[in-house]
């Protein structure tokens, strides 16, 4: 009896401390912030195309009596950079405002907008204090950048609640990352070399076969930049439309 008691409370104890190791090596508050992006139910993508950057992401208002304009993932974080939180609203809201300042301190210490990579690797050190500091807890979202870079073109990264950071062509992050990465290995493969429309269009593609939905307008959201247009700005409902008929013709 006392071995099946053992056996069972393998993280007993050890999931109470953030700060503490567990025999096997693991922290398992981190791991259960991981779990916590999970869910809101939601699944958001990032693609990166030849000359652009889009964010893809599920758009859910809980309650008929909502303002649906008021309920969104997508965040502004310099008038450049854009970036799609999956996971606990609260947390990302807060991360997103840790970013925005960041982003500024930057600007008035160095006189000029802060890069995409560096913006990921500073919001992935915040993160990794929160694991190591017992005044914080991890936060449970994760968040996908995009901006144009002068010499590098389109950039995408994700940073998650551990404090990894990595620049990607195309990422998945929610509840169907699995399959999404799956699907955009595929479609990446062969590299593609698509424009803005394509890109957004191959976005709402995967988005919609791993959710196995056909989405209206307004349950989906997209933010843009590129070359054209380095702002980040979010898709109107009409554009998203439009969208929409492209990839169902598609089909």
């Amino acid at each position: 009896h006392g071995k099946t008691k053992m056996a069972r409370a393998t993280s007993a104890g050890y999931d109470r401390h953030l700060t503490v190791f567990s025999p096997e090596g693991r922290l398992y508050q981190v791991e259960y912030a991981f779990k916590a992006i999970n869910a809101e139910n939601v699944t958001s993508i990032g693609l990166r195309g030849q000359d652009c950057a889009v964010v893809i992401t599920q758009k859910k208002v809980p309650d008929k009596l909502m303002v649906a304009e008021t309920v969104t993932h997508l965040f502004q974080i310099t008038p450049t950079i854009g970036a799609v939180m999956t996971g606990l609203i609260a947390d990302s809201r807060s991360q997103v405002k840790r970013a925005r300042y960041e982003a500024a301190e930057f600007k008035y210490k160095y006189g000029y907008d802060i890069p995409v990579d560096h913006m990921a690797r500073r919001m992935a050190d915040i993160s990794q204090l929160y694991t190591q500091n017992a005044e914080m807890r991890p936060l449970g979202c994760s968040m996908i950048l995009i901006g144009m870079d002068d010499e590098h073109g389109p950039q995408l990264f994700k940073c998650d609640p551990a404090g990894y950071y990595c620049g990607y062509q195309a990422t998945a992050v929610g509840v169907k990352v699995t399959e999404a990465t799956t699907l955009l290995e595929k479609k990446f493969k062969k590299n593609p070399q698509w424009n803005l429309d394509k890109t957004v269009q191959e976005a709402i593609a995967v988005l919609s076969s791993v959710v196995s939905m056909d989405f209206k307008a307004n349950e989906i959201e997209i933010g843009v930049v590129s070359q054209a247009e380095p702002q980040f700005r979010v898709l109107t409902e009409d554009e998203v439309d439009r969208h929409l008929t492209a990839v169902a013709e598609q089909d």
